[in-house]
């Protein structure tokens, strides 16, 4: 397949976390504060209904529209530099998973990204056949989620290589920590085959081994930094990625601190003053006091806070509503 003929995830993707009201129901007006304060800021890509945004607790209506909306908002922009929407659809049913991806292309999304399935435990055989039958019937470009922590599977090195034969494989989001096998992936897959950090700490370890991009929890907290973060390694200059990654580490550790994904995101978020609040859906509660505490302090030294609490240029609301 010649080079260009895929389309290139590049940058600094934020998936996005899903707003909620204190009553459970999604905060539509928090969700698009969110989404326009992202583009404004030069984020490459979005990405509604991942893992980040609570998809496993979202109803179909909920997707549909947060999915949706993200495309709206994009398409604002009156630039003509496209910010890709990569729609999270996967689940552990394939059925369902073509079905929701075939829903995101109706609504405009540009890509799917499309998760190991999770707790059926399937062998590499039945993975490869599972993004196989997603990438033929979904209709959309799909990105390969491998991240063994949440699903108890590992797409490995040689099955994802395989797949990323297929025309409609376009990346692979990577949150192995696996280094031998995310070299081996940067090595040998196509060139128009993008690979993604999943995890923001590996961010700058995965560039340097040519990966092109991540998708980013602390993005949604300070996206112009990741957009700095992987345009200074795509342009050479590696001392100022370092720089940037040494800079903001703290806040990347700090997000998968004390509670899982997304609770800390959410309440550094609603600390920052973006959200008005950290609600989020069970299984998963607010972070405790003690948590909460140890997040502002590190905010605040990070320069993300005020001593007396909110965001030190903060985008006025006015701007983004």
């Amino acid at each position: 397949m010649s080079s260009g003929s895929r389309p290139m995830l590049r940058g600094a993707f934020t998936a996005l976390v899903t707003p909620f009201l204190a009553d459970g129901r999604v905060d539509e007006a928090a969700f698009r504060r969110l989404v326009r304060w992202q583009v404004l800021a030069g984020i490459d890509g979005l990405v509604p209904c991942g893992t980040t945004g609570e998809a496993p607790t979202l109803t179909p209506t909920e997707r549909e529209w947060l999915i949706a909306t993200t495309v709206e908002i994009v398409a604002e922009r009156p630039s003509g530099a496209r910010i890709r929407v990569v729609a999270g659809t996967g689940t552990n049913d394939t059925a369902a998973t073509i079905a929701a991806t075939r829903r995101a292309a109706d609504l405009g999304a540009d890509a799917a990204l499309v998760v190991a399935p999770y707790y059926n435990r399937p062998d590499s055989r039945m993975l490869e056949a599972h993004f196989r039958a997603v990438a033929d019937e979904g209709e959309l470009p799909i990105v390969v989620y491998n991240v063994p922590s949440r699903t108890g599977t590992n797409v490995d090195a040689a099955t994802f290589l395989r797949l990323a034969e297929h025309p409609r494989v376009i990346a692979v989001k990577e949150a192995s920590g696996q280094l031998e096998q995310i070299a081996r992936i940067c090595r040998e897959r196509p060139r128009d085959v993008a690979v993604l950090a999943g995890d923001d700490a590996w961010t700058l370890p995965m560039l340097a081994l040519g990966a092109d991009g991540v998708v980013s929890v602390a993005s949604n907290e300070i996206p112009g930094e990741l957009v700095a973060l992987c345009a200074a390694a795509r342009a050479g200059d590696w001392d100022a990625a370092r720089r940037t990654h040494e800079r903001w580490l703290p806040l990347f550790l700090a997000n998968f601190r004390g509670a899982p994904n997304p609770v800390p995101a959410k309440a550094a978020l609603a600390l920052m003053g973006l959200l008005d609040d950290d609600t989020v859906r069970g299984p998963l509660l607010r972070l405790d006091d003690e948590a909460r505490s140890v997040l502002a302090v590190t905010l605040r030294e990070l320069g993300l806070v005020e001593a007396a609490g909110g965001r030190i240029g903060e985008p006025a609301r006015e701007a983004v509503a």
